[in-house]
């Protein structure tokens, strides 16, 4: 599971029948210095997006800026579709981040 941003849509005219219906998101992973960046409302201050990312599967009405939770475990996310054993998916968007707070290690 990790927090990240939701940067973008894929939209795709052909594709298996466990997305007909369902929105998906492209989710860059957020570093601890992402993190740090986000102001008190949710909002990222900076972009700190890493190098990863992943198209996941959106729950919850979530929209481009988001800072979502992602569930990135491929059988806990066909769990969540109602798709356990079997089904092509491996990240599920399951909430909408409204604040973070990143207390200093030093």
């Amino acid at each position: 599971m990790y927090v990240g941003r939701v940067s973008g849509t894929v939209v795709a005219t052909i594709k298996n029948e466990l997305f007909q219906g369902r929105k998906l998101l492209v989710v860059d992973r957020l570093d601890l210095a992402g993190l740090a960046a986000l102001g008190q409302a949710g909002k990222l201050v900076k972009s700190r997006a890493g190098a990863k990312y992943d198209i996941a599967v959106d729950m919850v009405q979530a929209g481009e800026g988001d800072i979502v939770l992602v569930l990135d475990e491929g059988n806990s996310a066909r769990q969540i579709v109602d798709r356990e054993p079997d089904g092509a998916i491996r990240a599920v968007i399951v909430g909408i981040v409204d604040e973070i707070t990143v207390y200093d290690a030093r």
